[in-house]
């Protein structure tokens, strides 16, 4: 779209058409420009923030994503649109409060996502707990996770269709084991969850609020530890608010000595003069 319609500024040199000519040819950047580039990193950032757990490369890959997307940027407002209209604005609006709100959803989806998807858990409370020796290995924890189910007890609706009866259903294997924290079968709990289950829940909800408090804590302190200003920037200002505040000075200062001066010719001029002893109608002629 673009070099179809700047074909015209091709064939007229830049005397005859104008840099604002040609730039009137490109593409409208529109009151919505801005919010797609924002809606992309917002996007973005949740999709790296939300379930960085679950792929760790992420932030990487998007830290180079947005190195080349500066550059890209950059080449697409000055070359493809045309130039947009200066606005001031005090912050990037709701957009901040999306960003934090967004980052403060991260840490609970993430915590979740450690605590629930992975043997973390349920392995130091087996260290600390239930090892059977009291010594903080990881000894016979296998044989621990797994629960017992007996085959005979599978309902009608479970049961192999004749004929498609694997080998070990009728061999000597009576039961089978899986991954969870239940009672064996004869138990009077039978199948019900065991004590520690419970322990390993306890444990995944407390390190789910630990590691939200410590994470805040963190954010809070390196928000607090790097100002949103740099220093720079805020001597730059308060070098500006001097130099202004010096100039309203100053111009205050002439200002009012050109008043001053003004009312003192005036009265130089203006004072009229008494002649005490003339009559009144040769004084009304001496003055016109």
């Amino acid at each position: 779209m673009n070099w179809w319609g700047s074909r015209k500024a091709r064939s007229h040199p830049e005397s005859l058409y104008s840099r604002w000519e040609q730039d009137h040819d490109l593409q409208s950047f529109g009151q919505l420009g801005l919010f797609y580039e924002y809606l992309e990193m917002v996007i973005q950032f949740g999709f790296i923030t939300l379930f960085v757990a679950s792929f760790p490369l992420a932030p990487l890959l998007a830290l180079f994503n947005n190195i080349i997307e500066i550059r890209v940027d950059a080449w697409k407002l000055t070359t493809q649109f045309r130039r947009p209209v200066a606005a001031k604005a005090h912050s990037i609006g709701a957009w901040e409060e999306i960003l934090n709100g967004m980052a403060v959803l991260s840490v609970v989806t993430n915590a979740f996502i450690v605590a629930f998807t992975s043997d973390m858990m349920p392995r130091l409370v087996y260290m600390y707990a239930y090892q059977p020796e009291g010594e903080m290995n990881m000894s016979g924890y296998i044989n621990n996770s797994l629960s017992v189910f007996n085959i005979s007890q599978f309902p009608n609706n479970s049961m192999p269709e004749e004929g498609e009866n694997p080998v070990w259903f009728n061999s000597s294997i009576t039961t089978c084991r899986y991954r969870d924290y239940r009672y064996p079968p004869g138990h009077e709990k039978e199948y019900s969850h065991t004590m520690q289950f419970w322990h390993i829940l306890a444990a995944k909800l407390a390190f789910i609020i630990i590691m939200e408090h410590v994470v805040f804590l963190v954010k809070y302190f390196v928000a607090w530890l790097i100002p949103d200003v740099p220093t720079d920037v805020k001597a730059r200002v308060k070098r500006e608010r001097f130099l202004v505040q010096e100039y309203l000075h100053n111009y205050e200062v002439e200002k009012l000595k050109m008043q001053l001066s003004q009312q003192g010719n005036k009265e130089c001029t203006c004072t009229p003069m008494i002649y005490p002893t003339l009559p009144k109608h040769e004084l009304l002629s001496e003055v016109l």
